[in-house]
């Protein structure tokens, strides 16, 4: 045989070989067989039919279809979607191209049990920097806000007021998905009480956020992240709560989804009525005057407060994702809240002389306040490849005003005095308006299959103008005459502006994440008043800077560990983390005002133009070990702060019209506080009917500093526990308890008792789990109440109060197409998720 012959065969074994490989098309739709809705990544599979070896898959797109191009055989085609029963074509000869058509696939019952009660159990995930607490089915807030779902979370308490402490600090930074947002009210948690507890998909514990975060906040940081619905087509949910103290809520969360673009919203109406109290007995002391003992008016007065607080809101956010392309998508949201209140305050004051009752008034408060917010929200990101390297842009505008009337009478019911001088009838006017921008830029960039660097840009610019006046009674005429003398405008900016870049790599079972952050700081403040410097500083007991422009320079430097100690798969769960930051607490608007409240009139709080920010060193080191059902975690921590803010009580030497000693509290920059503490974390899901969390934080903190003369030295030792158990009955209905004790503790000043409250929930999965009706009572005992007792060198004070009386609300939760959740992950937490995790 000659060349040219040998080459003419193998070139015709060639093209039919070629012939004989080419591949076929192998096309179909999978959808729901119910509501014959599309199945957006379903994942179909060939197998080889002899071995069951994978040859080949895909996943469908958004409208349920596939395509796969293989060689011709004979394959097992399997057609599988989470939740949902498998079908497979076994043997299936496959030599042309072919379509399956439209593959109907049936919910499979058991298996969307097993992933409810996934959904219903509470996780932990340990990164470098943070804990991630992924919220359970949470029985107990169901009907409930933010702030209730906040106080299960382990390391948070959420106090009777709705302030809320990190490892018993009430410095902490709220964030909503990584950002500031109207949501969590520029900077006052109170609005979260405004949300509800469903709203929250998981919590994130950032104790010591990486050079990301902003350094705001020496507690550290909560980032609230918020449950984004990716189901495909139109689906959502409604939510119905009635309750007692007299509550009215509706909810609604809807979602549609398509290729190219997906609309969100959520909008809810709240009508609640929340009446709290208060009762103080305070007994006052001689002073010394000029070196003369001057004996006072009083020597005991006694209140008792009931409040009724009726409140209206609606909050509104809608939205909407449009994917640019593959890797680039542009979300833009509007969020909206209006609210109304109407709160009547009555205090009857008792007073006494040489232990002997001689006069009782009754002061009667009447306030009305409107609430508009709003917050437009831009968010950019292109992912540049599928390692990780991406740019992510933001800019937020929020604007908010309220306005503010109260009408104050007091009169007198009886009194030892001979035709005594009446009480003025005084009027309060207030509109605050607030303004806050918000610009973000932040670049991943992947160095290696393990390291990464990255580097930003934040610009956050705050102001706020609060126009006050008071308009007093003429009590000859009737007329009522402005007091210019406390009517004042005050405006208060915050610029921070920010640079930072870090570093993380990984090598073997150790990984670190290092990064700086550099802050300028501008906080500045203009008070308008008739009122002269001199005029001030006798008015306020302190020179007092009406026209102030200060700028704090900073560098924050941040450092994580984390070493996994386990040697095989299953013992990676086992992990040690060292973390080091420093950050800075600012003050708000309200701690620099110095024109004081007059809700009391014996008992005021002032604002301190002179506060300076506060600067904090902190470590932490945790440890984490997860077995098949029950997780442990643990961490001890220090914390020293410099000028750090305390609230101090102090005679102002000033009397009442009808001779009583005026109290102001007061904020001050201390010299230090060092905190100390341990906390210890338990998960146990021995069964499927049984789930148990708790937690216990103790800590141990010392403040040292001087105020006008006087030493507020204070050492105090303190802790927090919670218990949480959810038990699911016969005729699957589940029953959760939760309980929480907050431990004595004490200042310079005051001693507070521990308080002990519990709340208890059932729900039953109704309408072929369709919707959820639940009844939670929320502190069953009517026990969260504060007891204290502060003494100085000029009164002592017993006093008790109640934010929140006991509260039943029962809950109607109903969804729709909301089975169908599309089996990928977003990352909307706009943290740090760098994945070397224990």
């Amino acid at each position: 045989m000659n060349f040219k012959k040998l080459l003419y065969l193998l070139l015709c074994f060639c093209f039919i070989s070629s012939f004989a490989q080419k591949e076929i098309t192998v096309s179909g739709t999978v959808i729901d067989a119910t509501d014959k809705i599309p199945l957006e990544y379903a994942t179909i599979s060939l197998l080889s039919s002899a071995d069951k070896i994978l040859v080949t898959g895909e996943i469908t797109n958004t409208k349920g279809k596939f395509s796969i191009d293989v060689l011709p055989g004979v394959y097992d085609v399997k057609i599988e979607y989470l939740s949902y029963k498998t079908i497979t074509y076994e043997n299936k000869t496959l030599e042309s191209d072919i379509d399956l058509g439209t593959v109907g696939l049936e919910l499979n019952l058991e298996a969307l049990d097993a992933v409810e009660v996934v959904a219903e159990t509470t996780t932990v995930e340990i990164k470098l920097d943070k804990k991630i607490y992924n919220i359970g089915k949470d029985l107990t807030t169901a009907g409930g806000t933010v702030g209730d779902a906040l106080n299960n979370v382990p390391s948070v308490t959420v106090d009777i007021e709705g302030a809320i402490s990190l490892r018993g600090n009430e410095n902490v930074r709220i964030l909503i998905n990584g950002r500031p947002s109207a949501l969590a009210g520029f900077g006052d948690s109170n609005v979260l009480s405004q949300l509800p507890a469903e709203a929250i998909e998981r919590v994130e514990v950032i104790t010591s956020p990486s050079a990301r975060y902003d350094a705001e906040g020496t507690a550290g940081i909560l980032n609230i992240i918020l449950r984004q619905k990716e189901t495909l087509g139109f689906n959502g949910s409604i939510n119905s709560n009635f309750g007692d103290p007299e509550l009215v809520g509706l909810a609604t969360t809807l979602n549609y989804r398509t290729e190219k673009f997906n609309l969100f919203s959520n909008l809810g109406f709240r009508y609640f009525d929340a009446p709290r109290f208060s009762n103080s007995d305070a007994n006052y002391f001689d002073r010394i005057v000029d070196g003369e003992t001057v004996a006072p008016e009083y020597d005991r007065v006694r209140e008792d407060q009931n409040v009724t607080r009726l409140n209206r809101n609606f909050n509104g956010n809608i939205g909407m994702e449009y994917f640019l392309s593959e890797k680039t998508s542009l979300v833009g949201s509007l969020f909206y809240r209006y609210g109304e209140d109407a709160d009547e305050s009555q205090n009857i004051s008792d007073r006494f002389r040489d232990n002997l009752f001689v006069e009782q008034t009754k002061r009667v408060e009447r306030q009305n306040e409107e609430d508009n917010r709003y917050q437009i929200a831009l968010n950019y990101i292109t992912k540049f490849d599928e390692s990780g390297h991406q740019l992510n842009a933001d800019f937020q505008y929020e604007q908010s005003n309220e306005i503010q009337f109260t009408n104050i009478d007091e009169n007198y019911i009886l009194t030892d005095e001979t035709n005594p001088e009446p009480f003025q009838i005084e009027r309060e006017f207030e509109d605050e308006e607030q303004t806050e921008i918000l610009v973000q830029a932040d670049y991943v960039l992947p160095l290696a299959e393990d390291s990464r660097f990255e580097a930003g840009f934040r610009g956050n610019f705050e102001s706020s103008i609060t126009d006050y006046r008071l308009e007093q009674e003429d009590l000859d005429t009737g007329d009522f005459i402005v007091n210019d003398a406390i009517t004042n405008i005050f405006e208060y900016d915050e610029n921070v502006t920010a640079v930072y870049s870090q570093y993380g790599s990984k090598f073997g079972k150790f990984s670190f994440l290092a990064g700086l952050r550099v802050e300028n700081t501008q906080l500045r403040g203009k008070i308008n008043s008739r009122l002269t410097d001199e005029e001030l500083l006798e008015e306020f007991n302190f020179p007092i800077d009406t026209d102030f422009d200060n700028n704090f320079l900073g560098l924050f430097p941040t450092v994580n560990l984390i070493f996994n100690i386990g040697e095989d798969e299953k013992d990676q769960e086992e992990s040690i983390t060292l973390g080091y930051n420093r950050r800075i607490n600012r003050p708000r608007g309200w701690f620099i005002n110095p024109f004081p409240t007059r809700s009391s009139r014996t008992r005021i709080f002032q604002g301190n133009p002179n506060l300076n920010p506060a600067f904090s060193n902190a470590f932490d080191l945790g440890y984490l070990k997860r077995w098949e059902t029950f997780t442990l975690t643990s961490s001890i921590y220090y914390q020293r702060e410099s000028g750090s803010f305390e609230r101090v009580e102090e005679n102002t030497g000033q009397q009442t019209s009808d001779g009583i000693d005026i109290i102001r509290v007061i904020p001050i920059n201390l010299a230090t506080n060092s905190r100390t503490g341990a906390e210890l974390g338990i998960l146990y899901n021995p069964a499927k009917w049984l789930r148990i969390n708790s937690s216990v934080n103790f800590f141990r903190f010392n403040t040292k500093g001087d105020f006008n003369g006087v030493n507020y030295d204070a050492t105090n030792t303190s802790w927090f526990a919670r218990f949480s158990s959810k038990v699911t009955l016969p005729a699957n209905i589940d029953w959760q308890t939760n309980a929480n004790y907050r431990g004595a503790e004490q200042d310079a000043q005051t001693d507070r008792e521990g308080i002990f409250s519990m709340d208890l929930a059932f729900s039953k999965e109704i309408f072929k789990n369709k919707a959820t009706l639940s009844l939670n009572v929320r502190d069953v005992f009517n026990s969260r109440i504060r007891r204290q007792l502060t003494t100085t060198e000029f009164f002592n004070r017993e006093s008790e109060s109640q934010w929140r009386v006991r509260q039943v609300t029962l809950s109607l939760i109903y969804r729709f197409n909301q089975q169908k959740n599309r089996q990928r992950e977003r990352n909307n937490s706009g943290g740090d998720d760098f994945d070397f995790e224990g």
